[in-house]
C-alpha cells in the first residue's frame, strides 16, 4: 500500500472519511491524497481550493501523527465519480480509494446517483466507505 486517494469535497462527512484515511496510512506506511473534483458548478466561486486543501492536509497530518510531506491536496476536472476513478491511474496512481458516504437514511446512496454507489460499481482498486456517525 503505497498511496490512499480520499474524495474530499470540504463536507463532514468527508472529513471524516480523510481522518479514516490517514489513521490507516499511518498503520500501513501510505500517503495520502485528498483529491477534489472541480465541477462546473464550481468555476468562478470564490477562494481557492487547492489552499484550502494545503490546510486540511496539514490539520489531517496533525492528527493522525503524519508528517505534513505524507498528505497533500489534488484537483482534478470532472464529476465526482470520474476524478475519483481516476486516481487508480498515473500522477496519483492510488491502491485505496476512500470516500465518505451521507448516510441520511437506509436507502441512502440507492437513488440517484450517489457518488459512493457509483465509485463501487466501477473501482479497479479497492474501495472504503466510511460511513457518517
Amino acid at each position: 500500500m503505497t498511496t490512499v486517494a480520499v474524495g474530499y469535497d470540504f463536507s463532514d462527512h468527508a472529513h471524516r472519511a480523510a481522518q479514516w484515511a490517514a489513521a490507516y496510512a499511518q498503520r500501513c506506511g501510505a500517503d495520502v491524497v485528498l483529491v477534489h473534483a472541480i465541477g462546473l458548478r464550481e468555476h468562478g466561486e470564490p477562494g481557492n481550493p487547492l489552499v484550502e486543501l494545503a490546510a486540511v492536509s496539514a490539520e489531517i497530518a496533525a492528527g493522525a501523527g503524519l508528517e505534513e510531506s505524507r498528505v497533500r491536496g489534488a484537483l482534478d476536472y470532472g464529476d465526482a465519480c470520474s476524478v475519483l476513478l481516476r486516481c487508480a491511474s498515473a500522477p496519483i496512481d492510488a491502491s485505496l480509494l476512500v470516500v465518505g458516504t451521507r448516510g441520511h437514511d437506509a436507502h441512502a446512496g440507492l437513488l440517484l446517483g450517489s457518488t459512493s454507489l457509483e465509485v463501487a460499481e466501477h473501482a479497479t482498486i479497492p474501495l472504503v466507505i466510511v460511513p457518517t456517525d
